[in-house]
């Protein structure tokens, strides 16, 4: 049975096992690009988990339902591809932040998502996940017998459960590591301003600052608000989302964070996986805090196993944007756009084209 205490409509508690599996479930989507950053970019992996941290437990006792955290999956997506510096991420994640606190206080929201067009938004996430693949394909590549063997563990567990593929891969690349470095002397980051270099302000910075925001609205204001209605009764405007999540990142994003957002697809994890309560939340923060001190071992992680998880990611961000579109033609061509040239550049072809459309 669980216990319960209600603070008000928005701040409800409970301590079952549902709210424990449910933070799991959220993890799912977190875990793999963070670990993906902190091993291929300057950013510091234990600085990164932290402020994940920090932030699920501050939005869970704020708003009471399991309100997801996640990376803002273009901006990190570029960095982990090469395609802008860490510099360039810090600074779209601050400019992101001041963006969307301005938004939200003003409640402009209802008419930016108008101009973009949810089509739109679904190219940007294809877009994204065509880049994770070839970034994949890429490790894979340097260790294919390592990789073959992620990809038979992925593919045996998805017959058991789709969910679970991530997270039994990054068990198992922890064993891996593990067992090649020992286990690390148990260490917290110190923080301090900008940790692992200065911000960087380039028309790169801006292309993924613009791709960014177009899956912002759509995902992580407009569709978490529906949904946080339809699953919890919760009545949290998209522009106070907005808000939260700007500030949330022009807090930590200057303190080595990574720039975070909230996400229906993290929302609907917690869900799946039984989470009721913002005590999944504080559960979830709890992980990240006792990740971040052994994050030393996340960073021996086997590339051609990081190079699968990619590939996991990069397919559930393709399964979600063409299935929750009808112009999937539409969606792909965005997708093949920004292979050929960037994201930015799909983002404004994209949005252009649809008005004229419209």
């Amino acid at each position: 049975m669980a216990l319960s205490s209600r603070l008000s409509p928005l701040r409800t508690f409970e301590i079952s096992t549902g709210e424990l599996t449910g933070a799991i479930g959220d993890s799912i989507t977190v875990l793999p690009l963070v670990v993906s950053l902190g091993v291929l970019t300057p950013a510091s992996l234990p600085h990164l988990l932290v402020w994940f941290a920090v932030f699920q437990v501050v939005w869970g006792i704020l708003y009471g339902v399991p309100l997801s955290v996640e990376p803002m999956k273009a901006i990190a997506g570029l960095a982990i591809v090469g395609g802008i510096t860490y510099g360039e991420l810090a600074a779209a994640g601050l400019l992101a932040g001041g963006v969307l606190l301005v938004v939200g206080w003003r409640n402009w929201l209802e008419h930016i998502d108008g101009v973009i067009g949810e089509p739109v938004v679904r190219g940007v996430q294809f877009a994204v996940a065509c880049m994770l693949v070839v970034a994949a394909v890429e490790l894979v590549v340097a260790a294919p017998a390592v990789a073959g063997a992620g990809l038979a563990i992925a593919v045996t567990v998805a017959l058991v459960s789709r969910r679970a593929v991530a997270l039994v891969l990054l068990v198992v690349g922890g064993v891996w590591a593990t067992a090649t470095v020992g286990v690390p002397q148990p260490t917290l980051p110190e923080m301090g301003l900008f940790p692992t270099g200065e911000p960087s302000v380039s028309i790169a910075a801006i292309e993924g600052l613009t791709a960014q925001l177009a899956m912002t609205v759509g995902n992580a204001a407009i569709a978490t608000s529906l949904l946080l209605s339809d699953l919890y009764d919760a009545d949290v405007s998209s522009d106070r989302l907005a808000g939260s999540m700007g500030v949330m990142n022009l807090a930590a994003v200057p303190f080595g964070a990574l720039p975070m957002c909230h996400g229906s697809g993290g929302l609907a994890g917690k869900h799946a996986f039984g989470a009721r309560t913002g005590t999944a939340n504080l559960v979830a923060g709890a992980l990240y805090l006792g990740l971040a001190f052994v994050a030393g071992l996340l960073v021996a992680f086997p590339m051609a196993l990081l190079g699968v998880l990619l590939l996991v990611v990069a397919a559930s961000l393709a399964r979600v944007a063409l299935g929750a579109t009808d112009r999937p033609l539409f969606v792909l061509a965005i997708g093949g756009v920004s292979v050929v040239t960037n994201v930015g550049a799909a983002f404004v072809a994209g949005v252009v084209w649809w008005r004229l459309r419209g």
